[in-house]
């Protein structure tokens, strides 16, 4: 089968899977993924665009997040859907290879990749976290998950090991302090760095706004004596 025909079946064969999902992890996610990779790609001269757009269009096949913590969930699907259509296994698992890496284990806990392939995906799969979007995909996973927006009495974790970050139940906000925030200094590309620079900033303008409408410090524009949460009660 040509390369574009396994792109193209596999991109469909994602779509149906995928669309409408409501955790931030749907179609289009997995679409601008796709295009982001490919785009640094081309600015890296050892990738592979037919490895690097299948590991793109399969990185969330089966996310460990969905399959009980299991690692190994996306791996294994990955090679079941390549073997189906008949793909060889030097791409299989490279494509494999970039599903096993992805994922932020936790603050502590480095995640290089071996590839320039895998390196593509991954920065693609990061700035997807961070700006405007990573903002919405946050909340939209917290909610799905029944998190609450925020909670100051609960303070963000620095996990050491991947086992501790799977089992974090953490308020949405501190998903930005345990990981969001040092996204950026943890890509592996020029063209993704660069990118990254722009969406940073918005997430530190947003956390600022955020936490000052919390606190109700935007209420003395109201006027002289604006209700505070203690004197509501």
């Amino acid at each position: 089968m040509e390369s574009q025909e396994l792109i193209t079946r596999t991109a469909d064969f994602i779509r149906d899977k995928f669309i409408g999902e409501g955790s931030g992890h749907d179609w289009d996610h997995i679409r601008r993924v796709w295009q982001t990779s490919r785009a640094i790609a081309l600015t890296l001269p050892r990738a592979d665009l037919l490895v690097t757009e299948l590991g793109a269009l399969l990185h969330d096949v089966a996310d460990w997040k969905f399959h009980a913590g299991d690692e190994e969930a996306g791996p294994r699907a990955a090679r079941a859907w390549l073997t189906s259509l008949g793909v060889e296994q030097e791409v299989m698992h490279r494509v494999e290879t970039i599903i096993r890496e992805i994922s932020f284990k936790g603050f502590g806990v480095p995640t290089p990749m071996s590839t320039p392939e895998g390196e593509a995906v991954q920065d693609a799969d990061r700035l997807e976290a961070i700006g405007a979007i990573g903002v919405a995909r946050a909340f939209a996973y917290g909610g799905h998950k029944g998190r609450p927006l925020h909670d100051p009495s609960v303070a963000p974790v620095q996990h050491a090991s991947f086992e501790s970050y799977k089992q974090n139940t953490a308020p949405t906000i501190n998903h930005f302090y345990e990981k969001l925030l040092h996204l950026r200094d943890r890509l592996h590309t020029p063209a993704a760095q660069k990118l990254a620079e722009e969406r940073h900033q918005f997430m530190e303008v947003f956390l600022k706004q955020f936490l000052r409408e919390w606190e109700g410090e935007d209420l003395s524009g109201i006027g002289p004596n604006p209700i505070t949460p203690a004197a509501s009660h």
